[in-house]
C-alpha cells in the first residue's frame, strides 16, 4: 500500500516538473528525434490550373505552396529537396513558385534535384535553391521566353468565316489572331517578350551569383546537358537524388535523416473522370493528338508568354 502511494507521488512530481520545465530546455539528440529530409516531386508543365487539355501532370502554385508549407511546419524536417522534371511553363506561375521557394529557404535549406529535364521555367524555379544537382544527362538551361499568337485569317478565309470585330483601343484586337499584326504591333510584342527575357536573366544572375553578361551569353534558349551546365556554372553538382540527400544533410546538419517522399495532393475521382471524359469526347469526335494540341492553341489565342522549351 505504502509502495503504491510512493509511486503515485513520484508520477505526480514528474508531471509537475514536465509542466514547469520549458520544452525548449529539453535536449533531444538529433538522430533520436527522427530528423527527416522532405523530397517534393514537381513534375509536368508549370501552369495556373490543370484542365481537360493539360491532363497528365502539371505543376501549379497551389501544389508547390501546399507541399512547402507542410515541410516548413514539420519540425522534424531539416531540409527540403525539390525533385524537378519540367520543360517549364507560364511566366507568372514560375515567378510565384520562385517566391514560395525563396520563403521556404528562410527556414530550411532547399536543394534541387533535376530529373530528365529541368529547362526554361523548370530551371527558372531552381535558381534560388541553396544547391542544384543535375544528372549528367539532364537537359536544362533553355533560358529564354516565347509567346505565340496564332494567325487564323487564312483558315477563316477557307471556311468562309468573316469576323466582325469592334474595339475600343487601337491595338485591342491584336491578340485575337484574326488578322496580321502591323509592324508597330510586332514591335509591341517583341518588347513584351524582351521584358520577360530580362527578368529571367536577372533571376539567374541573382540566384547563381554570376556576371550578367556571362548569363546573357548563355541565355540563347538552347538546352544544355547536366555536364555542360556544371561546367558553365548553371548547376553545382552532378548526381542523382542520393547526391541531393547528402547535400541537404550537410547543409542542415541533420543526423542520419530519414528521407520522406511527399505525394502531390490527391485529385478527386470525380475530377479525374471529368478530365478523362473530356478527352474521350474529343477523341470520339475524331480528333487525334495533333488536333487536340491545335484546339488548345486556338482556345488560347491571346499571347501567353512562357518560360518553356519550344513546342
Amino acid at each position: 500500500m505504502k509502495r503504491g502511494r510512493m509511486a503515485i507521488i513520484g508520477i505526480a512530481v514528474l508531471l509537475v516538473l514536465m509542466m514547469l520545465i520549458p520544452v525548449s530546455c529539453i535536449s533531444v539528440p538529433s538522430g533520436v528525434g527522427g530528423d527527416k529530409i522532405a523530397v517534393i516531386p514537381l513534375t509536368g508543365v508549370i501552369t495556373d490550373t490543370s484542365g481537360p487539355l493539360t491532363y497528365g501532370g502539371v505543376i501549379t502554385v497551389g501544389l508547390v505552396r501546399e507541399q512547402l508549407r507542410r515541410a516548413e511546419e514539420d519540425a522534424s524536417v531539416k531540409a527540403i529537396i525539390l525533385r524537378i522534371d519540367s520543360p517549364g511553363g507560364e511566366v507568372a506561375p514560375c515567378q510565384e513558385i520562385l517566391e514560395e521557394i525563396e520563403q521556404a529557404k528562410q527556414s530550411k535549406p532547399v536543394v534541387v534535384s533535376m530529373g530528365s529535364m529541368a529547362a526554361s521555367g523548370g530551371y527558372y524555379i531552381s535558381c534560388e535553391a541553396d544547391r542544384i544537382v543535375a544528372l549528367p544527362g539532364t537537359l536544362t538551361g533553355s533560358i529564354g521566353v516565347i509567346a505565340q499568337i496564332p494567325n487564323l485569317k487564312g483558315l477563316f478565309d477557307k471556311l468562309g468565316i468573316e469576323m466582325q470585330t469592334f474595339t475600343g483601343g487601337e491595338h485591342k484586337d491584336m491578340y485575337a489572331g484574326y488578322r496580321n499584326l502591323t509592324p508597330e504591333e510586332q514591335e509591341i510584342m517583341q518588347n513584351l517578350v524582351d521584358g520577360y527575357y530580362e527578368q529571367f536573366i536577372e533571376v539567374v544572375v541573382e540566384g547563381r551569383g554570376m556576371d550578367k553578361e556571362e548569363v546573357r551569353s548563355l541565355a540563347t534558349g538552347q538546352l544544355y546537358t547536366g555536364v555542360e551546365a556544371k561546367e558553365l556554372g548553371l548547376v553545382d553538382e552532378l548526381g542523382g537524388l542520393d547526391k541531393a540527400v547528402d547535400l541537404a544533410t550537410e547543409l542542415s546538419g541533420a543526423v542520419a535523416p530519414k528521407v520522406e517522399y511527399y505525394k502531390p495532393r490527391s485529385i478527386s475521382i470525380l475530377s479525374e473522370l471529368f478530365e478523362l471524359s473530356s478527352l474521350l469526347k474529343l477523341r470520339l469526335l475524331g480528333l487525334g493528338g495533333e488536333d487536340i494540341v491545335l484546339l488548345e492553341t486556338l482556345t488560347h489565342g491571346y499571347p501567353q508568354p512562357r518560360y518553356l522549351v519550344s513546342p
